[in-house]
């Protein structure tokens, strides 16, 4: 039995037995299944673990093994170009297709969410909101200490000073050139290899983390918090399911072996809630199953887990739709194409924190004059279609990794 089908027996086996327990009710049941929380989270951490070396190794091999530094600015404008592209195309392909979901339900005034959660929710949105504007972004695309860059998790900073550090080594004498290129090859090998096994254990790992969600999750949906879950959900799942003809029309890949090469990221994703995590996992199904290109996988890869956030429009355009029915003043035409619009050019700038993409709503949802407070509402409900945001955000990597190669 391979590793893909392993794990998702793990995943089907937590569902089932996470429906089971929340039917029963039993505290005492509940509890015990909470108690093995801690395993998933030991788990994740173990991937993140090998995520900013691997990054840091694979991008200065792949930039700095090339000896004309030209074609690496055009392997950069061919990434920039499908990331923007794609990205576009989940905008024009959610818009109406979100529209067209809320059109179903009746114009109504304000609900009303438990106080406690929306208030927190407020914070953290009114914090993040503040903390995050776009003179700051800008000045923190470059890291005053690279060290303390990566040990903060800052990846977009981090990969900045990677680039330009791989540039550098690939400008040296040819004699130190390889001798640190050969260092860094010899590392990722190295890390690779301490990847695999910390895939190994994926299935425990994945039954640890889905398990307690399964628990606890169906008693917290109800009204139109389930029916903003539900259409948030199926919105990612149609645009996750439309990268696959492209790929195979504009990447010549059948749509089978796409799948078949995205399958296990796809559960690490949906597991984890994390695009960074799924990284080894990307790697090794890009390079054996799809059979892409080394200095392609080494670059693009690493770049689109940190920066490119295909799920961004999707996202933004079904919050901003939810919260304006929400509080009874819905979104006109003119408002859907500003949100889109924005997210053409603005995932790029999501920070990396936890609901990163809700809190860059901010600003927009002022321009539109929606309540600021509806931001809280999306950060309070986010966990569950987060998974599935996760899953298009990481088929998005692989599928922008094999355009580039085509």
């Amino acid at each position: 039995m391979n590793e893909s089908t392993r794990v998702l027996l793990a995943v089907a086996a937590a569902i089932v037995i996470g429906v089971v327990i929340a039917a029963f009710g039993d505290a005492r049941t509940i509890g015990a299944a909470d108690t093995i929380a801690p395993i998933g989270a030991l788990w994740i951490n173990a991937i993140r673990m090998t995520v900013i070396p691997l990054v840091f190794s694979l991008l200065i091999t792949s930039v700095a093994s090339v000896g004309d530094v030209k074609s690496i600015g055009r392997l950069g404008r061919r990434t920039l170009v499908v990331f923007v592209l794609l990205i576009g195309g989940a905008a024009a392909v959610v818009m109406p297709f979100a529209r067209a979901l809320f059109a179903l339900l009746p114009l109504q005034g304000a609900q009303q969410l438990p106080s406690g959660a929306v208030e927190a929710a407020k914070e953290i949105a009114a914090a993040g909101g503040q903390a995050q504007t776009f003179s700051s972004w800008l000045t923190s695309l470059l890291p005053q200490n690279p060290i303390a860059a990566a040990a903060s998790g800052a990846m977009m900073p981090l990969v900045l000073f990677t680039i330009l550090l791989a540039i550098a080594i690939a400008r040296s004498p040819q004699a130190s050139r390889e001798t640190l290129t050969k260092f860094f090859r010899a590392f990722s090998d190295a890390m690779l290899v301490l990847v695999r096994w910390v895939i190994l254990v994926a299935p425990i790992g994945v039954f640890a983390l889905v398990l307690p969600l399964a628990v606890h999750a169906g008693a917290t949906l109800a009204g139109a918090i389930g029916f903003y879950i539900v259409a948030y959900s199926v919105a990612c799942i149609v645009a996750t399911l439309l990268l696959y003809p492209v790929v195979s029309i504009v990447g010549h890949i059948p749509m089978r072996r796409f799948a078949r090469a995205a399958l296990e990221p796809q559960l690490i994703a949906f597991s984890s809630s994390s695009s960074i995590a799924t990284l080894p996992a990307l790697v090794e199904s890009a390079e054996k199953t799809l059979t892409l290109p080394e200095e392609v996988t080494g670059f693009v890869l690493p770049l689109a887990v940190s920066t490119f956030k295909i799920a961004a429009p999707v996202s933004w355009t079904v919050g901003a739709l939810f919260v304006g029915w929400f509080y009874g003043a819905p979104l006109h035409l003119g408002g859907l194409a500003t949100i889109a619009f924005a997210a053409v050019f603005l995932a790029f700038a999501v920070p990396g924190i936890p609901r990163g993409a809700f809190i860059m709503l901010t600003p927009l949802f002022l321009t539109l004059g929606l309540p600021a407070e509806g931001i809280g509402i999306l950060i309070a409900v986010d966990a569950i279609p987060d998974l599935f945001a996760t899953v298009l955000n990481t088929t998005g990597d692989l599928a922008a990794a094999a355009l580039v190669a085509r």
